[in-house]
């Protein structure tokens, strides 16, 4: 096994450890514009080797949308097995409100997620939850939402958040996300509901994904998370009791000096608070 506080060479390095990866895909397969082809790569080879691939995302929008995604990057098919989405946990949870009025904050792409659930859309005075896929416009901050943050939170209204991440990268731009909100409104004392990642429905979704690719449930977890973000994919990882691969090259890029020569320690320190067991690191997944 690799040590923690080394950079992981190829993830060729450890294929014989696992019998899955769970990868992430924003940060790590691509950043929002471009894939990562040495990361495709990778996961490719590690499926010839027999290895199964579950990839796991925050987005906010369904299963076979992200696929869509994906293949507009170029990114083989071959790379995995199956996407799982925030977005597919969040009809799973809204489907509870068939028949009644829900208040949705988030773009205008994200409607495809209430599509089939029979619920309407409103104003939150006559809505049951506010359902939040990410913010309006990708140029607001959480500074924009003051006032309607305690509208909401005057009302009553649960939360529901698809998407856990505060932000994520596009490009070369980081984005503020669905949990950026769900986090000032949990700290103001509404009651939230997050489906995606470090929570346990996502997480039982991908184990149910990996046993339908398997053909069963694989021995022990010998699942590999492979992730970007402490605060989402570390701390998954920790709760289900999986090593994880950290890539430090995407949204914690900022917080590590790669020049310092105690570089491996500043890296397993600040994984560190999630509790993961991290076998190693990588800039970009290879």
């Amino acid at each position: 096994m690799n040590n923690k506080f080394s950079r992981l060479n190829r993830l060729s390095d450890v294929f014989g450890d696992y019998d899955g990866i769970l990868s992430d895909i924003w940060g790590v397969v691509h950043n929002g514009v471009r894939a990562n082809k040495s990361a495709v790569d990778a996961l490719v080879k590690y499926r010839q080797a027999g290895g199964i691939v579950i990839l796991i995302t925050n987005a906010s929008r369904t299963a076979p949308y992200i696929q869509k995604m994906l293949d507009g990057m170029g990114i083989s098919r071959e790379a995995y097995d199956d996407i799982v989405t925030s977005g597919d946990v969040t009809r799973e949870i809204v489907k509870t409100y068939s028949g009644q009025e829900i208040h949705h904050v988030g773009p205008s792409k994200d409607n495809p997620v209430f599509d089939g659930l029979g619920i309407k859309k409103g104003s939150p005075e006559k809505a049951k939850t506010v359902v939040v896929t990410g913010l309006d416009d990708d140029r607001e901050t959480p500074d924009d939402y003051k006032d309607r943050l305690a509208n909401w939170l005057e009302l009553g209204l649960p939360m529901i958040c698809t998407n856990p991440d505060k932000i994520v990268e596009i490009g070369d731009e980081m984005v503020y996300c669905a949990g950026s909100l769900a986090d000032i409104y949990q700290q103001m004392g509404g009651q939230v509901l997050q489906a995606g990642k470090p929570y346990q429905p996502i997480y039982d979704a991908s184990f149910n994904a990996f046993k339908k690719a398997n053909g069963s449930d694989l021995a022990d977890k010998k699942i590999l998370a492979i992730g970007d973000s402490v605060r989402t994919d570390a701390k998954g990882a920790a709760n289900n009791k999986l090593d994880l691969l950290f890539i430090t090259g995407s949204i914690h890029a900022h917080e590590i000096d790669n020049s310092d020569e105690n570089e491996g320690a500043n890296v397993a320190k600040l994984v560190a608070p999630s509790g993961a067991n991290m076998i190693g690191y990588q800039d970009m997944l290879k």
